[in-house]
């Protein structure tokens, strides 16, 4: 928990883009739904396929199932770090 808090500020202090998305649509949704609704992804199928090659993270842990669900403790402070491949980074805050 303490490195993810390290890394989600270490972003911030960055400017990484941060996007905003309902609470109820964040916790109990599959990470691919959310790695679209952010942006990182054009599709749920793209995320999922994403996933499956070990190109999607989660607070900086690879994903390899695009149908993983978001729990509660995924949260630091009420955001997530979400990366595609290398260089696409977003925060979801969920509000």
């Amino acid at each position: 928990a303490a490195t993810a808090r390290a890394a989600s500020e270490s972003a911030f202090e960055q400017g990484r883009p941060t996007v905003e998305l309902p609470r109820n649509e964040v916790i109990g949704a599959m990470i691919a739904a959310v790695a679209t609704k952010a942006g990182l992804t054009t599709s749920n199928g793209e995320a999922r396929r994403l996933a499956q090659g070990g190109g999607l993270r989660l607070n900086d842990a690879a994903v390899t199932d695009g149908a993983q669900l978001i729990l509660e403790g995924d949260l630091t402070d009420g955001v997530l770090k979400l990366a595609a491949g290398k260089k696409k980074l977003v925060l979801v805050k969920a509000v």
